[in-house]
């Protein structure tokens, strides 16, 4: 299977791609970018699942919202809602879901909303607290994307605000991946990983922000191993029993 499509969800036409065959697995590209950020691990990863890139509103091929009666601003919440929407729609059961940087806290919000769809998450470069960005995100601003921009700056200001406990009450066993000098910072994602119940945490050596594309092996192989494989019996745990 290898598509690229257009879905109406609710007031927003959305774009997406198709790729592979199996079990789906949905991922969330960063945001600022689109489905082309994600396409070294579309590669790594479709060889066992049937991946769906989604791209969310005002990113890529899947246009902007606006006009009589609807918000100029770009929001978590609207975001969350639209995936829900294409897991229900589109994938039409439960998924394996992941996202990075933005993606992770849209995927991240579907999964506390709706564990019902997903079935095991993967946040990477992502925050839970709108506090642990490293403040690097508008150095993607450009004179033709200053509003859009300008727009993601003030969703980032605003969300997400989550809590520890928030994150308790998470019952979907979870990755938290992180480059090592990334901008996410290793504090941040530890709590992350000590808040959620059923955790895992990679920090992977060598790289940014842009874990996925500088180092996409190893972040593929970390990927696959935790989507495909159960968690395994420890021999020396501290916080598992």
């Amino acid at each position: 299977m290898n598509s690229e499509n257009w879905v109406r969800l609710g007031s927003v036409d959305t774009w997406y791609a198709e790729v592979g065959d199996g079990d789906p697995l949905v991922l969330l590209h960063p945001g600022g970018a689109d489905a082309r950020a994600l396409d070294v691990t579309v590669a790594g990863l479709s060889s066992a699942f049937r991946v769906f890139t989604p791209e969310r509103r005002g990113h890529g091929r899947t246009p902007d919202v606006s006009g009589p009666g609807l918000s100029s601003e770009l929001t978590f919440s609207d975001m969350v809602a639209d995936t829900i929407a294409f897991i229900e729609e589109v994938v039409g059961r439960r998924t394996r879901l992941a996202g990075c940087s933005d993606g992770g806290v849209v995927a991240l919000l579907v999964a506390l909303q709706r564990p019902d769809l997903v079935d095991r998450l993967a946040c990477v470069a992502s925050v839970f607290h709108r506090d642990g960005w490293g403040g690097g995100l508008s150095g993607l601003a450009d004179a033709d994307r200053s509003d859009f921009v300008r727009r993601l700056d003030d969703m980032h200001s605003a969300d997400p605000a989550l809590t520890p406990s928030d994150l308790a009450a998470l019952s979907v066993r979870t990755l938290v991946m992180i480059g090592d000098d990334d901008e996410v910072s290793i504090e941040h994602a530890a709590e992350f990983y000590r808040s959620v119940p059923v955790a895992e945490l990679a920090i992977v050596p060598g790289t940014s922000h842009g874990l996925l594309v500088e180092k996409p092996a190893l972040c593929n192989a970390m990927l696959l191993d935790f989507f495909t494989r159960d968690a395994v019996r420890t021999f020396a745990p501290i916080r598992r029993t």
